[in-house]
């Protein structure tokens, strides 16, 4: 059952969170207001991450995290305006200082962030590089660009950013890809 709220029902001495707990709780009698605010401001962080295999090897990242040194593939936040694939691209470019062109969807991925209420969507993408600057100044906190074999990257997955960072490669390796046309 949904209620209104008089706004005259306030007093001028509450508070602005006192009201909007009051105000939830009469719109949705079910729900706390916290679980209310939770749901109403959840959304999930969008990224994205570029594949590459090149003579046998992956391009990847070793980068300073929270956590310490860890490997990832060249991947970010897709920003305002960007679509998902030129997202790919941009990040690449800045973590790596190679041109990255999109082919093919490898999967979407979720994570739930191990120490927070952060959801990571992950988008990626299989390409090619086509391009190299080598003097372009890498991105903040990128150590080193590296290519790693398939068995490298799969046997030390604690030096990994997370988890999704070899559900990918995997996923890459067993030839799943979606065409670039499936995103609108």
């Amino acid at each position: 059952m949904w209620y209104i709220i008089h706004a005259a029902a306030a007093q001028p001495r509450d508070d602005v969170r006192t009201l909007f707990r009051a105000a939830t709780l009469r719109i949705r009698p079910q729900f706390s207001a916290e679980a209310f605010m939770i749901e109403r401001a959840w959304k999930p962080n969008v990224t994205v991450a570029a594949l590459v295999l090149r003579d046998g090897k992956f391009l990847l990242v070793e980068e300073e995290t929270e956590e310490g040194i860890r490997l990832n593939q060249p991947a970010g936040h897709l920003e305002y305006g960007e679509t998902l694939p030129e997202a790919a691209a941009r990040e690449c470019r800045e973590e790596t200082g190679y041109d990255f062109s999109p082919q093919s969807l490898v999967g979407v991925y979720r994570r739930l962030h191990p120490r927070g209420k952060v959801t990571y969507l992950r988008f990626a993408f299989a390409g090619e590089v086509v391009g190299h600057d080598p003097g372009r100044p890498l991105d903040k906190g990128i150590i080193a660009v590296r290519w790693l074999t398939p068995e490298a990257l799969c046997a030390a997955p604690e030096k990994l950013r997370s988890p999704m960072v070899q559900s990918c490669a995997l996923d890459y390796l067993a030839g799943r890809r979606a065409p670039l046309s499936l995103l609108r």
